[in-house]
């Protein structure tokens, strides 16, 4: 058994326009003073880092990660969650994704998968320069507006969709491997990659592909009712990455899992921080500790109620109490017997 790292927080839903939010080193000394260890880089935030800098040069990524480590932080990984958005978008979400491009491919559907592409794999040649071995991100979506079989769909139209995604990644995946980097993507309502059922789904298509991993988050699981704990058991060997995220989900006679196109203060499935929520945090991190899990436990803060600044700082102490120390020995050691092959066969009764 392993003891889990921790904690860490994702920087993504901190990083602002106002001090000490707006550089790197201002956000990795709060960061450090909230209690954490290790913080997750939102790759794309010019504010934070310079992903076409780190591609090119392992210096600039040194002096970075130095510089966080100089704060009180180790660097955990990148994320390129909003890149992996872009890499496959329905029609449907032209519009609404567009803003998660560069200003300069807004517009052209084709241009900006291109520039997603190219964005996922400096990223994947930074966390190389970097010395980290994962890399966050989500999978995008081309059959997510069908994900209710109502209409019908056509048979062939989920394959299909598979088909294209897979061959979208693969590529990006076989850059992974050259680089020694694991993707791991976030299993998310909106992202084709969903639930475990899709995931398998593309690992079929990516011919079990060794750097198509996962991200686990267990507040995605607790709005689609899905058994969070029983998952990290199925994916044990797929889960390199972990969130950690609180939520809650309180179905009414009037709303359930779609939430009736609610604000996230008025759906019966929202987000909380930590402990506010009702996800079995001990039961995972013992989960997490059998299984062997070595990565890095990251707060990731989104909640509906509470300040961010109140929920980071709580967070970080949260993950504290839950990280298990493993154990190096049995707890009956005391009563071992120092029996060997001689006298475990005298106890079966072998030798008479």
């Amino acid at each position: 058994m392993k003891t889990i790292k921790g904690p860490a927080l994702f920087l993504a839903q901190f990083a602002g326009d106002t001090a000490p939010f707006d550089t790197w080193d201002g956000i990795t000394k709060w960061a450090a003073d909230c209690g954490y260890e290790g913080v997750q880089a939102p790759s794309w935030d010019a504010r934070l880092f310079d992903l076409a800098q780190a591609a090119e040069s392992k210096d600039y990524c040194e002096t970075w990660a130095g510089q966080a480590r100089e704060n009180g932080v180790e660097v955990t990984e990148l994320s390129t969650h909003l890149q992996g958005q872009l890499v496959a978008v329905h029609p449907a979400y032209d519009v609404a994704f567009d803003g998660f491009a560069d200003p300069s491919v807004h517009g052209d559907p084709k241009a900006r998968q291109e520039w997603a592409v190219d964005q996922v794999r400096k990223a994947i040649t930074a966390s190389r320069h970097l010395g980290i071995g994962q890399l966050a991100s989500f999978s995008g979506a081309l059959a997510w507006p069908y994900v209710y079989p109502w209409p019908q769909r056509p048979a062939g139209l989920i394959d299909a969709a598979f088909d294209e995604l897979a061959a979208r990644w693969r590529p990006i995946l076989d850059h992974a491997e050259e680089n020694d980097v694991d993707i791991c993507y976030e299993i998310h309502p909106g992202e084709d990659l969903h639930d475990g059922v899709t995931f398998e789904m593309f690992l079929d298509r990516v011919d079990q592909h060794p750097r198509a991993n996962m991200l686990y988050d267990p507040s995605h699981y607790v709005l689609q009712y899905l058994d969070y704990l029983d998952n990290i058991d199925i994916y044990r060997d797929r889960i390199r990455m972990f969130h950690v995220k609180d939520a809650e989900f309180n179905p009414t006679g009037r709303q359930g899992v779609y939430g009736g196109y609610q604000s996230w203060v008025d759906r019966a499935g929202r987000f909380r921080s930590l402990g506010d929520g009702q996800v079995d945090f001990g039961a995972i991190f013992s989960k997490m500790a059998a299984n062997d899990f070595d990565g890095w436990a990251v707060v990731e803060w989104e909640c509906a109620l509470k300040h961010p600044e109140d929920g980071a700082r709580e967070g970080a102490q949260f993950v504290r109490d839950h990280i298990i120390r493993v154990t190096p020995q049995a707890f009956d050691d005391f009563a071992a017997g120092g029996t060997d092959d001689a006298a475990n066969r005298a106890m079966l009764g072998l030798d008479r």
